[in-house]
């Protein structure tokens, strides 16, 4: 078994592949009223007015006599919930709605990387770029059997969570499944502040002066929309745009729905149907930040508010997306602050694409298929930001050739030339 130590700073992101939105606070009593209460939540909000072809009702008088403290109805509420089969409707205790609200104001604790539950086993989504986690070389689809000597079977988000965080300082170890490898990781927790958006090229990356980086990280905190904002402004003298989305888990529907205005002259951004078929229509606002040619860079890491960023740009011919099939979450959760501190995440929409397409467990499938292979990642070879960089060129080149100003491009067409070329 091979290991490798890490000793900076990291933190860890209970927030994976979410969609949220933010609702008013609600109020309870006893310990009875908070389990009642997320009832009520679910049985008027889930977005599947069936609750997963079950009888809701049965739930809701089903602990009335083994409630007695808070503990007691957390134990409850998350049973109940499981019942649903849906891994973004979820309840947070005071300590994890704490961190959910941290994340938001861009600050949080952990490890530096966002964690979630595919095939019944416990897999890294994505390291955040620029943490101990990423430095360490945590990668997506890696594998977590076992934390601190005790195995992931079975585990759940919140209990590995629980697991991975701890005090400032102290470490945590991973071991991590990796094709046929087993890796130990020991990584040292601390509290570090993220930022939503680098325009920072990965150090062996090579992409023309002419032609601006931006990477995009999360869409949860705040200030992502004004950070991209404020990318556009630092790289406006380049001539077109890659735009990284890869590993990227989503967020604030806000922020999605703010940053693809930035890029979209007119059109359609998303639409989002509740319970009862109402299906509502974000447009563009034609408050357009720039029209210069873009690029999408997407991976299985991409999900969520990254899914309707780059669904937008490619259903409105505004952009060529490169890489590989995002995720396929198209789901919307709204936070629910309780009383003691505690919360919930309640899915209560799904949405759609400007093209009408739900991506839903599909996901979006890139103008451009580029893999990087295990070997491509091993070596520092990144084939599909190579490939971004040589599709922006040819964007840019025809641009030059057909406009006088830039504008947005169909992207057929540009895929033909880059084809032929």
């Amino acid at each position: 078994m091979k290991i490798k130590e890490f000793t900076k700073v990291a933190f860890l992101s209970l927030l994976t592949f979410s969609m949220l939105l933010i609702a008013q606070a609600t109020f309870a009593g006893s310990p009875q009223d908070l389990y009642d209460q997320v009832w009520k939540l679910v049985n008027s909000k889930y977005v599947d007015v069936n609750q997963n072809g079950q009888n809701w009702h049965k739930w809701r008088h089903k602990y009335d006599s083994e409630i007695r403290t808070n503990e007691d109805a957390y134990v409850a509420i998350e049973t109940m919930l499981s019942s649903l089969d849906d891994p973004y409707t979820r309840f947070l205790d005071p300590e994890e709605f704490a961190d959910e609200k941290r994340s938001i104001s861009g600050t949080l604790f952990g490890i530096g990387v966002q964690i979630g539950i595919r095939d019944d086993k416990l897999t890294v989504i994505a390291p955040i770029e620029d943490t101990p986690a990423a430095r360490a070389g945590l990668q997506t689809n890696d594998i977590i059997t076992e934390i601190d000597g005790k195995s992931t079977k079975g585990i759940s988000i919140k209990k590995a969570a629980d697991q991975i965080r701890g005090p400032k300082g102290t470490a945590v170890n991973l071991i991590i499944k990796r094709g046929d490898e087993e890796i130990e990781f020991k990584i040292v927790r601390d509290k570090i502040d993220i930022k939503a958006v680098s325009t920072k090229l990965p150090k062996t990356a090579k992409v023309d002066k002419n032609i601006g980086y931006i990477r995009l990280n999360s869409f949860l905190c705040h200030s992502a929309s004004e950070e991209m904002q404020d990318a556009l402004s630092k790289l406006n003298d380049k001539e077109g745009y890659i735009l990284d989305l890869r590993s990227n888990p989503g967020g604030l529907l806000t922020n999605a729905i703010f940053i693809s205005d930035m890029f979209l002259d007119s059109g359609y951004i998303v639409s989002t149907v509740d319970r009862d078929g109402y299906k509502e229509t974000q447009r563009a606002s034609g408050k357009v930040l720039t029209r210069k040619p873009l690029v999408v860079l997407i991976n299985e890491g991409s999900a969520s508010a990254s899914e309707i960023l780059s669904g937008a740009l490619k259903d409105n011919g505004r952009a060529v997306l490169v890489g590989t099939k995002s995720f396929g979450k198209g789901l919307v959760q709204e936070i629910n602050r309780l009383p003691d501190g505690a919360g919930i995440n309640i899915t209560t929409q799904k949405y759609l694409t400007p093209n009408g397409t739900d991506i839903n467990k599909v996901g979006i499938i890139p103008d451009i298929e580029v893999k990087n292979t295990k070997e491509d990642i091993e070596n520092k070879n990144d084939k599909q930001l190579e490939k971004a960089n040589q599709v922006i060129k040819n964007l840019i080149a025809f641009n030059k050739r057909k406009h006088n100003e830039p504008k947005i491009i169909n992207t057929n067409l540009p895929l033909r030339i880059i084809i032929e070329n």
